[in-house]
């Protein structure tokens, strides 16, 4: 059974073993650099992602505001450790993920960028209900956004 537990003094040295594979890091920041900006940034809710009690990934998801306007749910980290890869844990943690910010914040999309080179990852996010909205980020990142009954109807 998959879970999410927020980063805490209790699992952070845990979380902080996380590690990915080397043609995967410049993909994503490490866990640490996510945790520092969580720290700094209270928008940020970082979690490890467990089957039962084992350890098997981490998380980072928040919601984005601008002076003026609604806000946008992020799913700014995702990443299944390297010793936990190629054993069905990316889709069922990315729909349990998906779900858990669905419920948290009640918005009907969230949002997500990502290299274009990140294949794995754009492959599993397209099959989950994702697509590119044609926006940058500002690290010129491809933005994708998924609605809430693009996900549904994909379960």
């Amino acid at each position: 059974m998959i879970r999410l537990l927020p980063a805490s003094k209790k699992n952070r040295s845990d979380l902080l073993k996380l590690s990915l594979l080397p043609n995967q890091t410049h993909f994503i920041e490490s866990v640490e650099d996510c945790l520092k900006e969580a720290d700094a940034l209270s928008l940020w809710r970082p979690v490890g992602i467990y089957d039962d009690d084992t350890l098997i990934g981490f998380a980072m998801y928040g919601l984005w505001k601008k002076e003026g306007d609604h806000g946008r749910v992020w799913l700014d980290r995702f990443l299944i450790d390297q010793h936990q890869q190629n054993k069905g844990y990316g889709k069922k943690a990315l729909i349990a993920l998906i779900q858990h910010i669905f419920e948290s914040y009640g918005y009907d999309e969230v949002y997500l960028s990502l290299y274009e080179d990140n294949i794995v990852a754009l492959n599993l996010y397209k099959k989950l209900g994702f697509s590119f909205n044609g926006e940058r980020d500002i690290h010129n990142e491809r933005i994708m956004v998924l609605k809430k009954t693009a996900f549904q109807s994909c379960l």
